[in-house]
């Protein structure tokens, strides 16, 4: 039998369709354009090769596209006469993932990965904070991640995905000098990876080397295809440093090109989130925000996140409603917090309400609480400072300098400079 990159068996004769799918993983696991386009290629140099519709329904799921994902698992299951064991358990993960039980999903990723850790595509659905382990809810979960990279480790050696999975680990619990060795290995073995590259700025980030993470981004991305999965979110970060830089019609410039609905060709979540945490950020830097932008969000959350569920949406939709005034919407999102993390999104909602309406003693009552536990929404704590940069803004608003200045010091002294930008 034809194998991949990873030394995993494929259930294809045809050269044609094996190139085509070891072309499209690579290009799907470094964010990189045209990773579906090549899944098609290897399904239509092999109509039979089913894990090449199972990768055209993982590229359709990150798009939010769950009728296009349940199609093509049905392709998949079509074909799976003669797969081998492995590919069945393989296919049946993803296709519980496609479904949308994700809980059963997990428990059979998390099993398949103990029988074959370089499986790297269902290795992948648990990497990263917008994963199954980042989406989990689960305090603790960001070393839970690092544990999960830790334990793929002896399988992978020093291959390039890996290795910038395990750094992005790394960053999210304080191990940054670990962190920046990682990933320069990462690089080394794949330059073009966005996903790699995407891992140096939080690293940048989280050192406090805004200089230096703005000239290495920057640069990079000029040369990145905007239709690569993380091309919009890679637009955010530049865009951020283009606003501490003080060039705030280049940040917007670069928001509007690449990162909001009808700009970016990314995923929806990342539209919605990296869009609505700018026109927040910018705001409490002092920039004023046209009401009209925060209405274009909270639209484009009320088509694709109108229901609770997904704590890192539900935040962000959250804030987009009320600082367009759409109680609608609001009052339909937030009618019953669900998923793992409902609980700590319910008063993340109640303080984004005060933010809008400026009562600024309520936006501290209710964003104390979760300080401790916000992980458990998701995203990355370069992310999460949506909330730490409010909590620190209201506390401005009532007078309160010194405590401020005292929580960004004890919480995210490296982000001072962001925090007061």
């Amino acid at each position: 039998m034809l194998e991949d990159r990873y030394d995993n068996k494929l259930s294809t004769t045809s050269h044609a369709a094996r190139d085509a799918y070891v072309d499209a993983v690579d290009r799907f696991l470094a964010g990189q354009h045209g990773a579906e386009a090549a899944f098609r290629m290897a399904v239509a140099a092999d109509e039979a090769f089913a894990l090449g519709h199972v990768g055209i329904a993982r590229s359709r799921l990150v798009m939010n596209d769950r009728v296009g994902a349940a199609d093509a698992m049905s392709a998949a299951r079509a074909v799976s006469k003669g797969m081998s064991v492995q590919e069945v358990a393989h296919m049946e993960a993803i296709g519980l993932l496609v479904g949308g039980d994700v809980p059963a999903a997990y428990r059979s990723i998390r099993a398949h990965v103990v029988n074959y850790p370089r499986d790297v595509m269902i290795a992948q659905t648990c990497t990263s904070v917008f994963g199954l382990i980042g989406f989990s809810g689960r305090a603790g979960r960001e070393a839970e991640q690092l544990a999960y990279t830790t334990l793929l480790a002896p399988a992978y050696g020093n291959d390039w995905w890996f290795l910038g999975m395990h750094a992005f680990a790394q960053v999210e619990v304080g191990q940054l000098e670990a962190a920046r060795e990682t990933v320069e290995r990462a690089l080394e073995g794949n330059p073009r990876s966005a996903l790699n590259v995407h891992v140096s700025a939080h690293v940048f980030y989280e050192a406090g080397e805004n200089d230096a993470g703005y000239r290495f981004l920057s640069e990079w991305w000029k040369d990145y295809l905007p239709g690569g999965s993380l091309h919009g979110h890679v637009s955010w970060h530049v865009a951020l440093w283009e606003l501490v830089r003080g060039d705030a019609e280049a940040a917007w410039a670069i928001i509007d090109r690449h990162c909001k609905p009808g700009g970016s060709e990314g995923p929806p979540l990342n539209m919605l989130s990296d869009t609505v945490a700018f026109l927040h950020r910018a705001r409490l830097a002092g920039f004023e925000v046209p009401v009209a932008r925060w209405q274009e969000m909270s639209d484009y959350a009320a088509e694709r996140f109108p229901d609770a569920g997904l704590a890192f949406a539900d935040v962000h939709a959250a804030l987009a409603h009320c600082m367009a005034g759409n109680d609608s919407a609001l009052e339909r999102l937030t009618r019953q917090p669900a998923g793992p993390a409902g609980d700590v999104v319910q008063p993340i909602w109640m303080a984004f309400r005060a933010v809008a309406e400026e009562r600024w003693n309520d936006v501290v009552e209710h964003l104390c609480p979760v300080m401790t536990t916000h992980e458990r929404i998701g995203g990355s704590r370069a992310q999460r400072d949506l909330l730490e940069f409010t909590l620190a803004h209201a506390m401005r608003q009532q007078g309160k300098e010194s405590e401020a200045a005292l929580l960004i010091a004890t919480r995210r002294p490296r982000q001072s400079q962001l925090a007061a930008a």
